[in-house]
């Protein structure tokens, strides 16, 4: 996907939407709507959804049960993530849940139903200095968040990368899942460099203590 740049080699930790009461990253992974005026755009379906999730203190979320984040999760979540590119493909490997998307270059979105996945199928270009992924084929009723924002199968997520210094990536993610929203919708989180970290090996279910209090 055009020429690898070095520091897209490197860890980045997510520092999470900026404007706001909390601008914290901790707050956009709880609640990726926190900045949005007038709060998400939700179909009556998908606010009840969330009302549920959210009364259940949240224990059917994927990442609370040891599977694959939610995909704004991916974005905003602490751990560090680690980026590598070549010439059609990049790859994006997260720290939290030994998380792993790829991002082809060249191709097109399949049209043939696929099989749906945790982290959908990811087709990127570049738009000028911007990289543009969109991504389908998700499995239904994900959660974007801890408080159990949705997306279903129907989803399209568009992610805009942008690098408009060293060290730094703002990413503009819109969502448009007309099942879950009234409306597409766009958010923006912001990784940092962490030129001297590297990931650590995460396993989430070896000696999980949680699940028994889950019930």
């Amino acid at each position: 996907m055009g020429e690898p740049d070095s520091s897209e080699r490197t860890p980045r930790r997510a520092d999470g939407p900026k404007s706001g009461a909390d601008g914290s990253p901790l707050a956009a992974f709880v609640n990726i709507g926190q900045n949005v005026k007038e709060g998400l755009p939700f179909t009556p379906w998908a606010a009840e959804l969330r009302r549920q999730r959210m009364a259940s203190n949240s224990k059917d979320n994927p990442d609370a049960n040891c599977l694959p984040l939610g995909f704004m999760q991916l974005h905003t979540h602490s751990q560090p993530r680690k980026v590598v590119q070549n010439v059609n493909d990049l790859v994006i490997m997260y720290e939290a849940n030994y998380g792993l998307r790829n991002i082809t270059d060249g191709r097109s979105l399949p049209a043939n139903d696929p099989q749906p996945w945790w982290y959908g199928y990811s087709v990127g270009r570049y738009e000028g200095d911007t990289l543009v992924v969109e991504t389908i084929g998700l499995r239904d009723e994900g959660w974007l968040d801890v408080n159990g924002a949705p997306f279903t199968s129907g989803a399209k997520i568009t992610e805009r990368f942008r690098r408009p210094a060293y060290g730094r990536m703002e990413i503009d993610v819109t969502i448009d899942d007309a099942k879950a929203y009234t409306k597409p919708w766009t958010v923006r989180v912001n990784w940092r460099l962490g030129a001297d970290e590297e990931l650590i090996e995460f396993i989430c279910n070896e000696n999980n203590l949680d699940v028994k209090h889950m019930k």
